[in-house]
């Protein structure tokens, strides 16, 4: 409830700001008396000791008089549509709404609805200087559309009649203080991804936890790098990175660890579907998960990289060419995309290399040494289970050459035998059992 008190109270004081912008927008455009010259002259409330999420967006992105009040119009008809019943007075002169106030009309709309040349007739008012420069401001670039906040309509012509739309996350995040994010991406193999691990888990060797060390700090330290320090000029925004190694190695967890750690969503995109069942409709569907994605700070990490990231097949069929066709697509898409691009594979051997040149980073996933197996081995049984006395960690981390996934199998089939007995005890028995059975899934044997 602390949340929600908090949100209502930023809330209330920025609305009513808007209400005395507006209150007195229309007093200077009709001419009626008013004790101020400017709509400007009304400055924002000073949100900085608010802890709300609206005040947390306000002061992260820094926004200015134009872009607050461009947000709280577009709130305005979830949390307060009564503010704006003073721009559905007639002109009594033409018995008709006044079109400078702008606002969508049609069938199931009820009250006033506001839209970009809602915002563009309160600021203006009848200076048409005033209104050129703020439909130059007023595009696709403003700050709350390429954050994604507010939602571009998807017409073919950006202009004042864009409905002011807020997107569904943005509304959870300014009205409970939560980001909703869509779990699955319409028409894509893709969801989000995460773990109840922290960075400290990852039991790896050194090179590999500096080189995924580099990655998560260019992702926090980017910004310093490309606009304090103007090297926009040279380096690009985005990040591509191949993970490389045998399956159950930890490139999966490895990705959602450095989403957590940077507070970026990661969404798993699976390849070897997209391929399969989405063949020649894979660029459309991309497109539409590279837009939501873009500027959001989401990192894609598509798995199964080489199903479509592969040789370039020679075009023996309709399919072939649209295979090519889609993997040049997405070459270019990655190289556009602002945020992190991941993409894993078991065999690095199977990328194109004309393609392997465009990344920033290539991390390989070795399979756990024995120093480390231990360390697994440790974590996975000792502080979970009572082990038997013929148990020896060492000696297993010695004779068993196994990935961290194998070994996470070998824990869940443990558990499921102690279950059955109705104890926490396991024995050696119950541990060669389980590395017998993921011996076998590989055709090997003890």
């Amino acid at each position: 409830m602390e949340i929600i008190k908090a949100i209502a109270r930023s809330l209330e004081r920025e609305i009513g700001w808007f209400e005395t912008v507006v209150k007195t927008a229309l007093s200077i455009y009709f001419e009626n008396d008013h004790n101020v010259k400017s709509v400007y002259d009304h400055t924002p409330p000073v949100l900085d000791k608010d802890a709300s999420a609206y005040a947390e967006l306000i002061k992260k992105l820094n926004l200015g008089f134009e872009d607050r009040l461009l947000l709280i119009l577009a709130l305005l008809p979830i949390v307060k549509p009564q503010a704006l019943d003073v721009f559905l007075i007639k002109n009594q002169n033409l018995n008709n709404d006044f079109s400078e106030f702008g606002g969508i009309k049609g069938a199931g709309i009820s009250g006033f609805t506001p839209s970009l040349k809602t915002a563009c007739f309160i600021l203006s008012g009848s200076s048409l200087e005033e209104r050129l420069r703020l439909i130059k401001l007023f595009q696709k670039d403003h700050v709350l559309y390429k954050k994604g906040i507010l939602v571009y309509d998807g017409s073919n012509e950006f202009a004042l009649q864009q409905r002011l739309n807020v997107s569904p996350e943005f509304i959870e995040f300014l009205t409970e203080g939560k980001m909703k994010l869509p779990e699955i991406i319409s028409g894509l193999p893709a969801r989000e991804i995460s773990t109840e691990l922290e960075w400290d888990d990852l039991i790896i060797d050194q090179q590999l936890r500096s080189n995924l060390e580099e990655i998560k700090d260019w992702l926090i330290h980017s910004e310093v790098i490309l606009e304090d320090w103007g090297l926009h000029k040279t380096l690009k925004k985005g990040y591509r990175a191949l993970f490389y190694g045998p399956s159950g190695t930890g490139k999966t967890m490895a990705a959602t660890l450095i989403g957590k750690s940077t507070k970026r969503p990661v969404f798993r995109i699976d390849l070897s579907l997209l391929v399969t069942k989405y063949i020649g409709e894979t660029e459309k569907n991309l497109e539409k998960l590279f837009n939501e994605a873009e500027n959001k700070d989401w990192i894609l990490f598509f798995d199964e990289a080489d199903a479509l990231f592969g040789k370039r097949t020679q075009v023996k069929s309709a399919n072939d060419r649209y295979a090519n066709q889609e993997v040049s697509y997405l070459l270019q898409r990655m190289e556009e995309f602002s945020g992190l691009v991941i993409l894993a594979t078991n065999l690095k051997t199977n990328i194109d290399e004309a393609f392997a040149r465009r990344f920033q980073s290539m991390v390989h996933f070795q399979k756990p040494q024995e120093n480390e197996r231990l360390l697994l081995w440790k974590r996975l049984f000792e502080k979970t289970f009572s082990l038997e006395g013929d148990v020896d960690l060492d000696q297993l981390a010695e004779n068993y050459e196994l990935t961290r996934g194998e070994m996470i199998n070998i824990q869940r089939y443990c558990a499921l035998v102690a279950a059955k007995r109705g104890d926490k005890k396991i024995g050696l028995q119950d541990l060669i059992a389980g590395i017998r059975r993921e011996y076998s899934k590989s055709n090997k044997t003890l």
